[in-house]
């Protein structure tokens, strides 16, 4: 985002100017024929030491004499040299100045009259006759302040009956010291004069006061953000201008019965202090440290602070405040005139920021020095005092800094996400071809363990079984039925590790039913009844290929050994929950009728491999088997776990 002082200079210029424009035409329509008279004409007289401090209900001829010299209005008094030994300001205020307005051609009849005036320029108060007849006395401390931003509004008492404001007296309380101005006045309808009454009040005290109370809610707003970011000085600074600013400007609008000496030492060193503030923000934008400039702002602003304290008899270096307001207002023209050339010149290469602040820090000292030529009667009366519009230039040029700072961070922050986002897809897209390499790899892993263990099977199973057939045939021991037997069991040997591959989702009576389907035919062949017991069981979440064949190996083989040697007609399969060694599990169990036998002497036996081989594989998949054989028949169980340890699943 571009911007340039010069062009928010020219918005400002252009605002003022339609600002002119339309005080101009509310003057013209005010001021047209049979609606409102302008008074210029007047006389002057000085009096000192013989007014009283109460002015009297009517002056009955009793009017102040001396010899009146015409003027005209606007009237101010030039700026007279300050004088040391002069004391500070007494409330007796022991000079007072006389103006006669002269009122020619006033409206008749035309419904109420009003009285206004755009200033009244005293350090004192003043006191208003229409007719001989007291209409309007202001009798407080601050009206040296107020006066000269409240304009003067009177609705007059007027009758059938009551002739026209002829002859307007207005007595003004001030020190000897202290010169006096008069706006010209106006007179007419109440309804014509309250237009430009309402539009000198709106922008010479409403208007300065909505803008120096959105500035100070925003800075503390910023005092807020500040508490959490305690490592960003400028929201601190940003607050720091908001209610210095707002110091500093009360003058413009406040009306509360405060001493005018400490009200005029407040606001005074309040603009000296801002301007310190306004260098402080300048620095930290621009970087530059400025030490000796930084310095000599902050020391001349300490020692202005301290010799214009209002104490009469601790620090009498310096008359009356309000007496030298006109002089301080040029100390600090010069003051910010040479922190904004300075920050200008810092700021002009790389530091569009500090640019900015700079030129509004000079344009505030454009208009400020309106006020210092108000203040010093180099303006006349009827002017406007521009300074209180130099909070709204501090707030804007401050503000749009915070506000680029604050979008330049949203486009940071966004710019990250972007960069974050940016870096995550690239990760998501490594992530998943690392994935995809893990899987393959996986599944080539599990083809040649799967592959392995099928080879291992055969070896064991099918392979040793057709090797014994081998060699019994060429050594010519066997019969034919005897080699149809052994080639039947490599076939259903090969058959069970086919239907070990199938998925049966951890489900041992789906193992079991497989186990069925083989081996029913061949015990039906045999002549052996079988009675399938079979009961629900819970399911077995290790139950793998793997742990299927070993499982069916077991059983196979108790089938197998009752078919070679029990002599059998029948053979009993049922399954039950069962617990052993405080382990929840299940078992399968296998019982025949044949004749039994001797377990430890077949276990122990060279022949008893079979047995072996049925305990190695219970133990492979974490279970164990056992027998009970007797003149009625063998029982054997298989007792499986319902979860079993890493370890044995390795």
């Amino acid at each position: 985002m571009m911007y340039r002082p010069a062009s928010l200079l020219a918005a400002a210029v252009l605002l003022f100017s339609a600002m002119s424009l339309l005080i101009a035409g509310i003057q013209e329509v005010a001021g047209g024929p049979g609606k409102a008279v302008r008074l210029t004409q007047a006389e002057v007289l000085a009096a000192i030491g013989n007014t009283p401090a109460r002015p009297p209900a009517t002056l009955d001829g009793q009017g102040p004499t001396g010899t009146w010299r015409p003027i005209n209005l606007p009237y101010a008094e030039p700026m007279v040299p300050v004088d040391q030994t002069v004391p500070a300001m007494a409330p007796g205020y022991p000079a007072a100045t006389w103006i006669r307005v002269l009122a020619r051609d006033l409206p008749v009849g035309a419904g109420p009259l009003a009285l206004y005036g755009a200033r009244i320029d005293t350090d004192g108060p003043y006191a208003i006759y229409v007719n001989g007849k007291l209409v309007d006395w202001q009798q407080r401390q601050g009206r040296p302040w107020n006066g000269l931003f409240t304009p003067l509004w009177l609705v007059l008492d007027q009758d059938a009956n009551t002739a026209p404001p002829a002859d307007i007296l207005i007595r003004l309380d001030h020190a000897p010291t202290t010169p006096v101005a008069l706006s010209s006045l106006w007179v007419g309808p109440e309804p014509a004069l309250n237009v430009r009454h309402r539009m000198r009040q709106l922008l010479q005290r409403e208007l300065p006061m909505a803008l120096n109370s959105a500035f100070l809610a925003v800075g503390v707003f910023s005092l807020f953000v500040w508490f959490r970011r305690r490592h960003d000085t400028g929201y601190l600074l940003f607050f720091s201008l908001a209610a210095i600013s707002f110091a500093a400007h009360l003058h413009f609008y406040l009306d509360v019965p405060i001493t005018s000496d400490w009200f005029a030492w407040l606001t005074i060193n309040a603009l000296f202090w801002l301007i310190v503030i306004l260098h402080l923000f300048l620095r930290m934008l621009h970087g530059r440290p400025l030490t000796l400039l930084t310095a000599a702002v902050v020391g001349v602003t300490s020692v202005i602070s301290i010799l214009t304290l209002p104490v009469v008899g601790v620090l009498p270096v310096l008359p009356s405040t309000p007496v030298i307001v006109p002089r301080i207002y040029a100390a600090a023209v010069v003051m910010a005139a040479t922190v904004s050339v300075v920050g200008v010149a810092c700021a002009w290469p790389r530091f569009p920021e500090a640019r900015l602040l700079a030129g509004g820090l000079a344009l505030c000292t454009v208009l400020g020095q309106t006020d210092w030529m108000m203040h010093n009667h180099v303006l006349g009366p009827e002017g406007w005092f521009l300074g209180a519009y130099t909070n709204a230039v501090t707030f804007a040029m401050c503000g749009t800094v915070m506000y680029r700072r604050y979008v330049a961070a949203i486009a940071e922050v966004e710019r990250v996400n972007a960069s974050l986002a940016e870096r995550l897809r690239a990760r998501e897209a490594e992530l998943e071809i690392s994935h995809q390499r893990l899987r393959e790899a996986e599944r080539r892993r599990t083809i040649s363990e799967e592959r392995q263990r099928l080879m291992q099977d055969m070896h064991d199973g099918v392979g040793a079984s057709l090797i014994s057939a081998i060699r019994s045939v060429e050594q010519g021991a066997v019969d034919d039925a005897k080699v149809s037997q052994i080639l039947k069991g490599c076939l259903d040997d090969l058959k069970l590790a086919i239907d070990s591959m199938e998925p049966v989702d951890a489900d041992l009576l789906l193992l079991l039913a497989s186990l069925r389907y083989r081996l029913e035919p061949r015990l039906e062949g045999s002549g052996i009844t079988l009675v399938w017991d079979v009961r629900d069981l819970p399911t077995l979440a290790w139950l793998d290929p793997s742990s299927a064949l070993h499982i069916l190996r077991i059983l196979q083989e108790g089938i197998a050994n009752i078919l070679h040697h029990a002599q059998a007609s029948r053979i009993r399969l049922g399954t039950a929950p069962d617990i052993q060694d405080e382990r929840a599990g299940v078992c399968v169990t296998i019982e025949d009728d044949g004749r039994g036998f001797d377990t430890q002497a077949a276990l122990a036996a060279a022949g008893g491999r079979g047995l072996r081989n049925q305990q190695r594989r219970a133990q492979a998949v974490g279970g164990s088997v056992a027998w009970a054989s007797g003149p009625m028949g063998t029982r054997f169980t298989l007792w499986l776990p319902l979860t079993r340890g890493a370890a044995v699943a390795d």
